[in-house]
């Protein structure tokens, strides 16, 4: 008799399961008209050059040489492992206006020119260089904040801004966790150290890294205050989905395979849009 249920159960389970992917199935056929869509590969980085302009400053003991011989090898290493994508564009974290990084790839091609210390030169145009691709897209974006915050009628508006930053002093979310994630982020900087290029990104591209790292910006302060989701909207979620905005922006065919190559931090907002819209198909890091 038990035996039977169990049999019973176990058919009914797998007709359940079966059911729900052949839903998904007609789903996806449905919204994309049963046509191919244009694949996504989200790369996260640090960035080589150490430009200091996030909260997080890495200490001097900490960065990074990617121009000496073992790390010149260990980016080469790296590179391999994404061209097994086989990229047909390149988008990176920078502004729309790229003729001065077609100038420094030419010149990189020519014999001219170096390539700097920034994983635009060193990952994006190795890449572009193996495939033969012809030209980069910046898709970085100004937060819906700093549009209005700098635009010629903002009189009015910049008093809200400034009072909603003001009101989130570096204390504000002092906690345990809080804590925990800088020191994390000193962590993350000596294993970067110590391990290989390709093995810290494939850390680092995780679904658990991407996912716990952005629990950081959710942090709740605490209070009956809106000012820190407000801040966070209008500034970090805006900026996220403007850059997702441009990379819509991109022109593409069924059969692109587009490489977005990025700072870490961007890629949670980015991966939970990809992985919604119907317009593209998610091709994850560790996947390749």
């Amino acid at each position: 008799m038990i035996r039977i249920f169990l049999v019973t159960l176990t058919i009914s389970l797998l007709t359940i399961m079966t059911s729900f992917g052949q839903s998904e199935d007609a789903l996806n056929t449905l919204l994309r008209n049963g046509k191919e869509v244009p694949k996504v590969l989200l790369v996260g980085t640090f960035h080589f050059g150490y430009p200091g302009l996030d909260d997080h400053k890495t200490d001097d003991a900490n960065k990074l040489d990617i121009n000496s011989p073992q790390r010149q090898k260990e980016i080469e290493e790296l590179v391999d492992y994404i061209a097994k994508y086989k990229p047909t564009k390149v988008l990176v974290e920078t502004g729309s206006n790229t003729g001065y990084l077609l100038r420094k790839y030419e010149a990189w091609k020519e014999g001219t020119g170096e390539l700097r210390k920034r994983e635009v030169d060193q990952v994006g145009f190795r890449l572009m260089d193996r495939f033969d691709l012809d030209t980069i897209y910046g898709i970085d974006a100004n937060s819906f904040a700093q549009t209005i915050y700098s635009s010629r009628d903002s009189v009015q508006v910049q008093p809200i801004i400034d009072s909603i930053y003001r009101s989130r002093p570096d204390s504000l979310f002092e906690s345990a966790i809080e804590d925990k994630y800088w020191e994390w982020y000193e962590v993350q900087d000596k294993r970067c150290v110590d391990m290989e290029l390709l093995d810290f990104f494939l850390e680092t591209n995780s679904d658990y890294h991407i996912n716990r790292m952005h629990g950081h910006y959710l942090l709740s302060d605490k209070t009956d205050s809106y000012d820190s989701v407000d801040g966070l909207t209008l500034n970090w979620f805006s900026r996220n989905l403007r850059i997702l905005k441009n990379i819509q922006m991109v022109e593409t065919k069924p059969t692109d395979r587009i490489l977005v190559l990025i700072g870490s931090g961007h890629v949670p907002i980015l991966k939970q849009q990809f992985e919604c819209t119907p317009e593209y198909e998610l091709v994850k890091f560790g996947d390749l």
